[in-house]
């Protein structure tokens, strides 16, 4: 009861738009009834007004009751399990082991569920059988899965350009992967995004909080405030919404990652930005000897990213770095392709190619997506 009291009030919380948000739900609770009483005395002597007053207040709420349901629906707490006979101690095993939803316990293996210390092969199939009766992973109609896109929002860039070309902005439960030289772009769109994403929905933004993971060091919190205060937002607000993990090997890359489904379990995150997905995997491993390894290992990653934001209904955008194409020539303009390899391409859902214009040009072009048409965006 009390955690869906506190999971109302997270919601509750982060609608206001981030330069209106309170610090505490003590703050948000007195703020509201101070609100209504200053209201309702205005109109103490107007009975048709106050019952104008109230009726609409009542219609709000219902409104905001069924917001609240719809975001509860996107994912079922591993606590579920209990109810349905699934010792404590084991669902607490998940939990250290970094599963916090049943959703995402379903994207896991068999083999990676005994992996896990206390859980025998027994307890895996009971611990799976309970989920199934509580997310539906097997088949659904048409109509149903276009239901479902429903929930997908798109995110904008700050860049009316550029959402025309992506059909309104960065959208959730995909993976936007933009790759391209230094100095086009990739960056300053991920710095842009940190802000955007705390907009209310109703300004195109994705009323949620931020997770950014930095490989190259090039994440800048004054960028930020500027940003912040180009949208009328403010900046302290805006820092405090984002959560900042400096990866320095593609070990401590991955175990950030493990991390991130227990805050967005409980908090209410929009997008997770990797910059760069590629830079420590070229550094960790050298040499066409370890390149089946690293792209084992960056396929695993991305496993893990892809779960991520399609698990908690979060916007995933990386950069990438581009390396030259041996089979470009003379009669190629531009003999680059991005890192990864195969490996990359498929795991991405849109994929987008930066590069300088004249002067201070900037020109994006998709270069793969499942749902939208080829096209360049200039000046974003």
């Amino acid at each position: 009861m009390i955690s869906k009291f506190n999971g109302i009030l997270r919601a509750v919380q982060f609608r206001l738009p981030p330069y209106k948000t309170l610090r505490s739900s003590t703050q948000i609770l007195s703020s509201f009834g101070l609100s209504l009483s200053l209201s309702l005395s205005r109109f103490k002597r107007k009975p048709k007004m106050l019952s104008a007053l109230k009726s609409e207040e009542a219609s709000m709420q219902l409104v905001e009751r069924e917001e609240i349901d719809e975001d509860d629906e996107l994912f079922e707490a591993i606590d579920k399990l209990i109810a349905q006979g699934i010792n404590a101690g084991d669902v607490k095993k998940l939990q250290d082991a970094g599963i916090h939803t049943c959703n995402g316990l379903m994207m896991h293996t068999k083999k990676n569920l005994t992996g896990i210390k206390g859980l025998s092969e027994a307890k895996v199939d009971k611990i799976c059988e309970a989920a199934e009766k509580i997310v539906n992973f097997g088949y659904m109609t048409g109509s149903d899965a276009l239901l479902k896109r429903k929930s997908v929002v798109r995110i904008t860039t700050g860049s009316q350009a550029l959402d025309d070309l992506l059909g309104g902005g960065i959208e959730t439960a995909a993976i936007t992967e933009a790759f391209g030289e230094f100095r086009s772009g990739k960056t300053q769109l991920a710095h842009t995004l940190c802000v955007t994403t705390q907009l209310p929905t109703s300004m195109k933004g994705g009323n949620g909080k931020v997770a950014y993971i930095d490989t190259e060091g090039t994440f800048r919190p004054d960028r930020i405030v500027q940003i912040a205060e180009r949208f009328g937002m403010d900046p302290g607000a805006v820092l405090d919404n984002i959560i900042y993990a400096r990866a320095y090997t593609y070990e401590h890359q991955h175990n950030l990652l493990l991390g991130l489904a227990a805050k967005m379990s409980e908090e209410p995150f929009k997008i997770l930005i990797v910059d760069s997905i590629i830079a420590l995997f070229r550094v960790d491993f050298t040499g066409r000897g370890e390149l089946a390894d690293r792209q084992q290992k960056l396929a695993q990653m991305l496993s893990r990213i892809i779960k991520i934001a399609e698990e908690f209904n979060v916007a995933v955008y990386m950069t990438n770095q581009v390396i030259s194409d041996p089979g470009g020539g003379m009669f190629i303009s531009d003999p680059k392709k991005p890192a990864g390899g195969h490996v990359l391409a498929h795991a991405v859902t849109i994929r987008l190619s930066f590069r300088k214009g004249k002067g201070e040009q900037r020109v994006c072009k998709v270069f793969d997506a499942p749902n939208l048409p080829e096209g360049e965006a200039i000046s974003f």
